[in-house]
C-alpha cells in the first residue's frame, strides 16, 4: 500500500525525498521458501522506506518476502506512482533502474560504454551525497534495541 493519507501531505511539502528498500532478516521456518534471499543467502523481508532530507524515517512499507527485487517492491506498494502524482523528486539508488516518474537514480556503467564520462561520475558523486542520508535512516533503525 502506498503511503498514507496522513503522510502524503508531509511528504508533498518536502523538496525531496530518498527512497530506498533494506532487508531484515527473520528465523528460518521449512515452509519460507520465498523469503530466501539469494543476495545474503538468508531469510529475510524487503521493506521499502521513505526518508526526508535529513535522514529522518517518513514512511515505511509493509513487509514482502527477502526474494522480491526493490522494484518490484516498489511497484506493488505503488510508491513510484505516489511520488509521481505527488509531484516529489525522489533519489533511489541503481536497484530502481526503469522505475520511471520523478525517481532519479546514478548512471550506470553498461558493458558497451566501458567509462563513465566525467560530468556522469559528478553527477553520481552528488547523487550518493544526498542518499546516504536515507541510507543512515535505516541504519539507525536497524540497530535500535528494544
Amino acid at each position: 500500500m502506498p503511503p498514507s493519507r496522513a503522510h502524503r501531505p508531509r511528504i508533498r511539502l518536502l523538496a525531496y525525498v530518498i527512497f530506498d528498500g533494506t532487508l531484515i532478516p527473520i528465523d528460518r521456518v521449512h515452509d519460507q521458501k520465498p523469503y530466501y534471499s539469494g543476495k545474503h543467502r538468508r531469510h529475510e523481508m524487503n521493506v521499502q522506506v521513505i526518508a526526508d532530507s535529513a535522514g529522518r524515517l517518513v514512511w515505511a512499507s509493509a513487509a514482502l518476502p527477502g526474494s522480491a527485487h526493490d522494484l518490484t517492491g516498489a511497484r506493488t506498494h505503488g510508491i513510484v506512482a505516489a511520488f509521481t502524482n505527488a509531484d516529489v523528486m525522489t533519489f533511489a539508488d541503481k536497484a530502481y533502474q526503469g522505475a520511471g516518474g520523478s525517481v532519479r537514480n546514478p548512471f550506470k556503467r553498461r558493458s558497451c560504454r566501458p567509462k563513465l564520462s566525467r560530468r556522469q561520475k559528478a553527477v553520481n558523486k552528488a547523487h550518493a551525497r544526498i542518499r546516504c542520508r536515507g541510507e543512515r535512516a535505516i541504519a539507525t533503525r536497524k540497530t535500535w534495541k528494544s
